[in-house]
């Protein structure tokens, strides 16, 4: 057995409901499968002292869920005011037209199409509920949308997708770019060095405690999965799935379809960066 403190990004424990900052809570959505691990993490954000709370991704579209998530945050207390989505992948948002009529709050996002409200999300863009403050990292890549959330109070970054907290995500081709997927992480990664962030509140996977660590992971493994898909493609294997037959050959066979996708980015990136 592997300790935790040596996987990248120092995971904690188990996957569960409850507190993991100060200012954050997971209440972990039912919906558990190969792709959404544990299920999706959906983010109760509040300032310690205020009635006021965030809610971001309220994951699928499961009433059970959705009342768990109201009822959690009045168990402490508080009233949701505001709902953020990191991007719009139904395990993240395909519950949040319902979650807005139980809450009565907008919907803010980076996609027109997935809000409720005038409001939209936008780099830059400091979004600040009873004392709480998030601040928008535009992260594309792994879908075109994707944005993750700073949490300075907590030293925190809510990453949505784009780094799990366990294992590697996909570049959801044709809408995520893996040159895009690259810069957001580097991005990230800037985070880490210039503002102090240790903690990552993932979409799905247990929370990371060493952010630099999981960002200089997700560099290398792309870095290494690229070298490996132009050695494929250089041995003969030109299509994504005779790639994905080769590199991924110790992957899964149901995660195969997730796995081109990503190859699909991948060959991409490579023939415009005139590598193959």
């Amino acid at each position: 057995m592997t300790a935790a403190n040596a996987l990248p990004g120092q995971p904690r424990g188990g996957v569960e409901s409850g507190p993991a900052t100060a200012r954050a809570v997971n209440v972990l959505a039912p919906n558990a499968s190969a792709m959404t691990l544990d299920g999706t993490n959906t983010w109760l954000l509040s300032e310690p002292d205020s009635d006021l709370a965030v809610v971001v991704d309220p994951g699928p579209l499961d009433e059970g869920h959705l009342r768990h998530v109201v009822g959690a945050a009045e168990r402490a207390g508080r009233r949701v005011a505001l709902t953020l989505l990191t991007h719009g992948h139904p395990d993240h948002a395909e519950g949040a037209a319902r979650f807005a009529e139980l809450t009565g709050t907008r919907v803010r996002a980076l996609d027109p199409a997935l809000r409720l409200g005038d409001e939209g999300l936008a780099a830059g863009d400091v979004v600040t509920v009873g004392g709480l403050e998030l601040r928008v990292v535009p992260t594309p890549g792994h879908t075109a949308d994707s944005l993750c959330f700073h949490l300075p109070a907590d030293r925190a970054v809510l990453t949505g997708d784009t780094i799990l907290g366990r294992g590697t995500t996909m570049v959801a081709h044709p809408d995520g770019r893996l040159g895009d997927y690259l810069d957001s992480l580097r991005r990230l990664r800037s985070l880490t060095v210039d503002d102090g962030v240790h903690t990552v509140l993932p979409g799905h996977g247990p929370v990371l405690d060493d952010a630099q660590g999981a960002v200089e992971y997700y560099l290398a493994h792309r870095a290494n999965r690229l070298a490996q898909v132009e050695t494929a493609v250089e041995n003969g294997h030109r299509t994504a799935p005779e790639v994905v037959a080769q590199v991924y050959a110790d992957v899964d066979r149901s995660l195969w379809p997730a796995a081109e996708l990503s190859v699909r980015a991948q060959l991409e990136y490579l023939r415009e960066h005139g590598l193959i």
